[in-house]
């Protein structure tokens, strides 16, 4: 079974925090991005989108009810949240065939 993947953060604005040690942050819309790709997971290019990338910020620190960097994103992209996973109040339960057929 492969291990799980992780993502790192690209955003459409960035901020610096002052008191982690002027520490860059992600801001506006967020997607999931993996190191060493020119896209986001859902396909936008990182260039072209004028995202910047955040290596150092783990996918589930810039979700807004993880309360880690995600003090100044207002949006996350579902289909990076689809793709990367998304805890929280509005996530759906994962897709489950309830009755298979014989």
């Amino acid at each position: 079974m492969p291990s799980p993947k992780r993502y790192a953060v690209a955003a459409s604005g960035r901020w610096t925090d002052e008191e982690e040690g002027r520490r860059r942050l992600p801001a506006g819309e967020v997607h999931a991005w993996e190191p060493g790709m020119n896209q986001t997971v859902c396909g936008l290019s990182l260039s072209r989108s004028r995202l910047d990338r955040f290596p150092h910020v783990t996918w589930e620190d810039a979700l807004p009810e993880s309360g880690g960097a995600a003090d100044r994103v207002r949006r996350v992209c579902p289909r990076c949240a689809s793709v990367a996973g998304r805890r929280g109040t509005d996530a759906r339960p994962r897709w489950q065939r309830v009755r298979p057929r014989p």
